[in-house]
């Protein structure tokens, strides 16, 4: 463990004498040096920096350009999805434009909601930094005290700016991690990466697109005219991340390594093990919540996709199939949010969730399976995930009354505490 007193030091590695002003000034200047790439625009990550080191990690290892051809294949992909999915869902259209876009550019499109799920996390993690300065150094530090704080956004911001360019070179689409990252109604795939993971299964690149393209137009029904889900996705992850809890004794060891004159340092950090989940019931609770709305989104977005390309697509099993492995073994942000705040987006029991909306299909039909969607105390819960069949044949003789939901709380307005009955 470092012994100074605000938790890294100078160069060579010895640490400031907060007696010497010689000392103090050189260390003030080169802790002035880090809050040039310290927080910005108000919040706790410095988001910015984020995306310059994802644009620069991403540009040194290759951005490939979308064609003319590939805007017009995508586009004709996606709109023919949406015409294939009206048949399997009652949910009207949720596309209101579609785009193709590079690595970079679906970047910038999905960092706002990035920022509302990992904000809560770092937040704390800025808090618990400037805990680490002592009461007798806060007071020779004054106003510069509150920049030690800051320079956790500069370290997270970094970390996860060079998260999100891994990530941009494996996602297929705006959805293809279960969560509402993109603009609202902007159905977008990303060429590059979908032609890099066809080269490995032996599969027509049209079919490929088409298969990715009704993912893409299904999650854009399911959140574009489900209104409260969008809240009630994100509020669920946050619930959980505020049961997260950070090791100050991690963020010490890692601090002992930056070398205020050396900027460049910080880049050589890693955040991993700083952020532990909390074995409490109410975080369990949370947990739950979350992998069930996951998998349930994922559930539903599976079967109709599978409903519309059985008789269309002649490797619609073989890509149900592959597609329901890559995200049940996490998908590809799970490393992003394990690594950086301990969550992983993973639904666990996502072919479970499957076949209790094709059961719920079976029973009710497709208004009736799709009806369930109305208000999330309707939707099933983790333990019927354990009989799909039993679930839907009690469901089938439920009528659905809507109006005694009236009065329960909204889940769209970003309260963690609601989720759904389970809990």
């Amino acid at each position: 463990m470092p012994d100074t007193p605000f938790g890294f030091a100078l160069p060579g590695g010895q640490p400031p004498d907060p007696n010497d002003p010689q000392q103090m000034q050189q260390f003030l200047a080169g802790l002035q040096q880090l809050m040039a790439m310290s927080s910005s625009g108000g919040g706790p990550v410095n988001w910015d920096l984020a995306r310059q080191v994802a644009t620069t990690s991403l540009n040194s290892e290759g951005d490939p350009a979308v064609t003319a051809a590939d805007r017009a294949a995508v586009d004709e992909a996606l709109r023919l999805a949406d015409l294939w999915l009206d048949p399997a869902t009652a949910l009207p259209s949720g596309v209101v434009t579609t785009a193709a876009w590079n690595r970079n550019e679906w970047i910038f499109n999905t960092l706002d909601v990035w920022r509302k799920l990992a904000d809560p996390v770092a937040d704390r993690m800025v808090n618990a930094m400037g805990d680490l300065v002592p009461p007798e150094a806060r007071a020779q530090l004054g106003p510069m005290a509150a920049m030690i704080s800051s320079l956790g956004g500069a370290l997270f911001g970094g970390q996860f700016g060079t998260a999100l360019a891994k990530l941009a070179v494996e996602v297929l689409s705006a959805g293809d991690i279960g969560l509402p990252l993109g603009p609202s109604g902007t159905a977008a795939l990303v060429p590059a990466n979908i032609r890099a993971y066809g080269d490995g299964l032996d599969i027509d690149a049209g079919e490929l697109r088409l298969f990715v393209a009704l993912r893409e137009t299904a999650h854009q029904r399911l959140f574009g005219h489900v209104p409260w889900l969008r809240g009630h996705v994100l509020s669920a992850v946050e619930a959980y991340a505020n049961g997260i809890r950070v090791d100050r004794e991690a963020i010490e060891e890692a601090l002992g390594r930056v070398n205020p004159a050396d900027p460049e340092s910080m880049a050589e950090l890693q955040l991993e093990g700083i952020f532990t989940p909390d074995d409490s019931p109410q975080q369990q609770a949370a947990l739950r919540r979350l992998e069930t709305v996951l998998a349930l989104v994922e559930g539903w977005v599976t079967h109709v996709v599978e409903q519309s390309a059985g008789s269309r697509l002649p490797n619609v099993v073989r890509l149900s199939e592959t597609f329901r492995r890559r995200r049940a073994a996490g998908g590809p942000a799970e490393q992003t949010f394990a690594a950086l705040v301990g969550l992983e987006l993973r639904p666990r029991r996502l072919r479970e969730a499957a076949a209790l909306w094709a059961a719920l299909t079976e029973h009710r039909g497709v208004s009736g399976r799709d009806a369930l969607w109305e208000h999330p105390d309707l939707l099933p819960d983790d333990e019927d995930f354990a009989d799909p069949a039993a679930y839907a044949a009690a469901a089938d003789t439920t009528v659905l009354d809507l109006s005694a939901l009236d009065d329960l709380p909204s889940h769209d307005e970003g309260n963690p505490e609601n989720g759904p009955k389970q809990d």
